[in-house]
């Protein structure tokens, strides 16, 4: 059975999306079988990140409504055997996603494949919900700003709150990625420092990703950032991320300081 991962976050333009073609890629080119999920449906970005959107037919709204079957609609990389797209609907609501039909594709996917990444849309109404529903594991996207945490630290208390996990009395696994840090700008007293983040959510680190154009080129071009330029500063932190969810006990080291973070936000080693 594979693992259902949400990246999730209170706030829109954190890296979401970025982050889950970014790590799914990453994942994927160990050889594993990953399966990147667009929960935000009536937007529709991953497909673009992905640099699939000329080959959507069939969506996760189709999908749950029986129009298509699961098959139809998964999206194989033209780069990686591996790494599967299921995309969102573009012209449906999140009204047309269903509790009971979120249930029976994420039950499917997590048998066919070993990561199932769930690209959750912003906030917390219904498509965010259900997104977080059946993980195994959240990753919280946040920039380092005053906002972007605070609403971060809300959608910790959903986590803890409006999932599976936390029904069942059990304590769901939260990993912090901090996106777009700049350590000259947090030294300026421009954005917060890594510290002063992780004091306000209390949350393992899984990575910091560098403010970089590296990862908009990557998004012009329609492609994961892990793929586009594997050595390129944000890729090399995503890999590293990527690591850590499989297990390995890396240090974190803050973008542009020669320093690693030990202690309380080392990657996890799995269980």
């Amino acid at each position: 059975m594979g693992k259902v991962i949400v990246v999730t976050s209170g706030k829109g333009g954190v890296g979401k999306t970025t982050s889950t073609a970014a790590l799914g890629a990453a994942l994927a080119q160990t050889g594993a079988k990953v399966v990147v999920v667009d929960f935000d449906v009536g937007l529709r970005n991953l497909d673009l990140v992905m640099g699939a959107e000329r080959r959507v037919v069939y969506d996760l709204v189709n999908v749950i409504q029986g129009e298509a079957k699961l098959t139809q609609a998964l999206i194989r990389d033209k780069r990686v055997e591996t790494l599967f797209l299921l995309p969102a609907s573009q012209t449906r609501d999140k009204d047309n996603l269903t509790p009971e039909g979120v249930e029976r594709v994420i039950t499917a996917l997590r048998k066919a494949f070993d990561w199932v990444i769930c690209d959750s849309p912003a906030g917390i109404e219904r498509g965010a919900t259900l997104a977080m529903r059946h993980a195994d594991v959240a990753i919280v996207v946040t920039n380092p700003e005053v906002s972007s945490v605070r609403d971060s630290d809300r959608i910790i208390g959903l986590l803890d709150s409006k999932t599976l996990k936390a029904e069942n009395g059990e304590t769901m696994e939260k990993h912090l990625l901090l996106t777009r840090y700049d350590s000259a700008r947090a030294d300026r007293g421009d954005m917060l420092k890594v510290d002063d983040v992780l004091e306000i959510l209390s949350i393992p680190l899984l990575g910091i990703i560098p403010e970089s154009m590296d990862v908009l080129r990557a998004s012009n071009v329609g492609s994961p950032v892990t793929l586009a330029d594997g050595r390129s500063a944000p890729a090399i932190a995503y890999f590293e991320a990527a690591r850590r969810l499989n297990g390995e006990v890396l240090p974190v080291v803050i973008p542009g300081d020669k320093r690693g973070l030990f202690g309380k936000i080392f990657g996890r080693r799995a269980a």
